[in-house]
């Protein structure tokens, strides 16, 4: 659903009102002391805090296949099978040669994205909070 800029207006003026800004500067001086308490850098803790705001704001949640992918990087790390471990193998089975190759790269790609981003949120959420 497009939202116009009426309704963008209206959230941010919500958003002011139930004090959203004066949270996300309480959290911000909370993560930077603990950023500087585990020795994190804390300009690429502020950038990452930015980002999960802006997301958080625009309504986005985690899709379905980045928490597959966050879920197994958590139970078994890195693996070299991730690819095939991720693969809908019935969906894949359906394929021709040519979308399989497609497939696979397009899966790839997904996957490189969000493994980089389980790195940042490992970075300043999960390993930071041990």
């Amino acid at each position: 659903m497009e939202r116009t800029l009426k309704d963008l207006a209206k959230e941010a003026k919500m958003r002011m009102k139930k004090g959203f800004w004066k949270e996300c500067e309480e959290k911000l001086g909370q993560e930077r002391s603990h950023a500087k308490e585990q020795g994190i850098n804390e300009s690429k803790m502020e950038r990452y805090f930015r980002e999960k705001v802006v997301t958080e704001i625009r309504g986005e949640t985690p899709d379905e296949f980045y928490l597959k992918v966050r879920d197994l990087l958590l139970s078994e790390g890195e693996v070299s099978d991730a690819i095939g471990r991720l693969t809908d193998k019935e969906y894949y089975m359906s394929l021709s040669y040519s979308e399989k190759q497609r497939y696979m790269l397009e899966l790839s790609d997904k996957y490189l994205k969000a493994l980089e981003r389980f790195k940042k949120e490992y970075e300043f959420e999960i390993k930071g909070r041990k």
